[in-house]
């Protein structure tokens, strides 16, 4: 009884800290189907008197997000496939490759950790400028192409292949790239799809650098399409909320499929090495 009672005490608050977190997303789903004008009553109403899809159908035919949610599942894959290729080459060869300076560089790499992404959003922009990228979509995907958090979780990952193994497949003939695309890449597989949910939540997330380098409102990704439908519509709070939804639901879907797999690569890579 006496370990009873405090487990029920430690169970009861993480339920309630839980409804606390969804309690906004809960309200967010459930005001997006109420009629307009609805969601601003007192006292509030958290379930729709009768529910209906209409801001739905607003939004994909008169406000055309079809077009900015493909934006950004454009942009979100893009850069979720080549980050994983470009880290993972990166991470293996901080690894396993015998170079000149290696350590040095990567010390180098580590540093820029501490330096805010925002600080490199000027040069980054007047050099895709000076490319003509800019108002593009491969623009949007530039930046997540080289991250060093990537670099380093796979490095830390990589260190865990053994040497022998590598140093077999050279002495039987293989290549670089062979043995990479056929040995370390399967057992980077799981520190991999680590990566690609993390970087897959940050690309389909992010707002200040799509903001910054799309201008074209037919090539808005939906985090900044919503943010400017929020402007002309401040007063719909149901639409404003069916757009949320809209733009939230494929990331907690990503993140649910992958969890399992984003939890055990992290603890992995936190002990590699």
């Amino acid at each position: 009884m006496k370990k009873l009672v405090p487990s029920l005490a430690l169970h009861a608050a993480l339920i309630a800290g839980a409804l606390f977190a969804l309690g906004p997303l809960l309200w967010m789903v459930s005001a997006s189907f109420m009629a307009t004008g609805e969601a601003n009553t007192f006292p509030p109403r958290f379930l729709p008197a009768a529910p209906t899809w209409e801001h739905y159908a607003t939004l994909f035919t008169r406000l055309d997000v079809a077009t900015h949610f493909r934006n950004s599942l454009i942009v979100t894959v893009s850069a979720t496939l080549l980050s994983l290729l470009i880290n993972a080459m990166a991470g293996y060869a901080f690894a396993k490759l015998r170079f000149g300076g290696r350590e040095r560089i990567f010390g180098f790499l580590l540093g820029a950790l501490v330096i805010p992404a925002q600080v490199g959003m000027l040069p980054l922009f007047l050099m895709l400028k000076t490319m003509g990228l800019v108002n593009t979509l491969t623009a949007a995907v530039i930046p997540f192409l080289a991250s060093v958090f990537g670099i380093f979780l796979v490095r830390q990952y990589a260190l865990g292949i053994p040497d022998e193994l590598l140093d077999a497949a050279r002495v039987d003939g293989a290549g670089e790239w062979h043995i990479f695309r056929t040995i370390v890449m399967p057992v980077l597989m799981p520190i991999l799809v680590t990566f690609a949910a993390f970087n897959f939540l940050s690309a389909w997330n992010d707002f200040l650098w799509p903001l910054i380098v799309l201008s074209d409102n037919s090539k808005f990704t939906l985090p900044v399409a919503l943010a400017s439908l929020s402007g002309e519509h401040v007063q719909d709070t149901e639409l404003m909320m069916a757009g949320s939804v809209v733009t939230v639901l494929p990331v907690i879907l990503v993140f649910l499929f992958l969890q399992r797999y984003y939890v055990r690569g992290v603890m992995m890579g936190s002990v590699k090495g």
